[in-house]
């Protein structure tokens, strides 16, 4: 996906932040990152881990993200889409939209498989993402199947969906 990124300086928003990794590689290579993260003791984590300037920290969540402004020329969700219920999704994906400039890139990142029992997930496939950013303006520019999961999981895949704002 690196091909596909605006270039830097850039207004990047990345959604469901965590620890921070995602936001901090993005500043290193000089974009503005908006990092939103719910999660208070996420954020305390993240922004200990990675202090940068090219990083503001925000709290907020899907399916709103009322507290945030775009436009945002890349908006990255790296494992974060299969938490959302059913019903959140197409709200969360015209809020997305929406925030994204008139040539914005959207890259949503999917855990594949059977989802685990003590926590509120989804397995979500990438025709679903694709069908909701379609209806909110988006089209897919890339779909990547990236396949084995990195933490040896058998039963998790992978797949990357690269959706685009605007005409070809």
């Amino acid at each position: 996906m690196l091909d596909l990124l605006p270039p830097a300086p850039a207004s990047v928003l990345d959604v469901g932040a965590g620890t921070g990794r995602d936001a901090a590689a993005l500043a290193l290579r000089g974009y503005q990152v908006i990092a939103a993260e719910p999660v208070r003791e996420l954020r305390a984590v993240a922004q200990s881990l990675h202090p940068s300037q090219n990083i503001r920290w925000a709290e907020d969540s899907l399916p709103e993200l009322s507290r945030l402004e775009g436009p945002f020329e890349l908006a990255l969700l790296s494992a974060v889409w299969m938490h959302l219920l059913p019903a959140a999704r197409g709200q969360a994906m015209e809020r997305l939209a929406a925030l994204l400039a008139p040539s914005g890139l959207l890259v949503i990142s999917l855990r594949r498989g059977a989802p685990p029992t003590d926590r509120v997930m989804f397995d979500v496939p990438a025709e679903e993402v694709v069908r909701d950013g379609k209806r909110a303006g988006l089209r897919l520019v890339r779909l990547v199947e990236e396949g084995a999961d990195r933490l040896g999981r058998a039963e998790v895949w992978w797949q990357t969906v690269a959706l685009h704002k605007g005409a070809e």
